[in-house]
């Protein structure tokens, strides 16, 4: 379920609350093969499936930064933030990959806004998230993102 807020002052209300669980995201092979390719790295543990297979994963999987760049879909369905007219990303403090994703998998995202500061025209949220593997018993990413957002 997605929360909504309207404006920075609803956004304020919100530093320390769970946001809740994205819904989840197919990773397929063709999903890799195009972060490969927009990459440029097409190492065989990502984009060879027959290699893979007999690698130490057992399948192809997911390039680490393929699972941190889809933090913004699975974002966006757990918190959407209106009346502003920018948002953008400001960066990270911290990510972690325990855990591999395989081809065939299904991932979301976890999140809870830890912290709300203004900075000059707007504010900057932190939040942490897990990417969670459907069924996996470690995350696939951990992570601490930084977000802005303008009037």
């Amino acid at each position: 379920m997605t929360v909504t807020v309207n404006g920075l002052d609803e956004l304020k209300s919100l530093a320390g609350a769970e946001l809740g669980t994205s819904d989840w995201i197919d990773i397929t092979q063709d999903r890799i093969n195009g972060f490969a390719d927009a990459t440029e790295d097409h190492q065989w543990i990502h984009t060879d499936p027959e290699r893979a297979a007999a690698g130490p994963f057992g399948a192809p999987i997911a390039h680490g930064y393929l699972t941190l760049s889809l933090f913004i879909p699975l974002f966006t369905g757990v918190l959407d933030v209106q009346g502003v007219s920018t948002k953008v990303n400001y960066g990270l403090n911290k990510v972690r990959f325990p855990a591999p994703v395989p081809v065939g998998s299904r991932i979301r995202l976890v999140a809870r806004l830890t912290a709300v500061d203004e900075v000059a025209g707007g504010l900057q949220i932190t939040v942490d998230g897990t990417v969670e593997i459907e069924g996996g018993t470690k995350p696939a990413a951990v992570l601490q993102s930084l977000s802005r957002f303008y009037l």
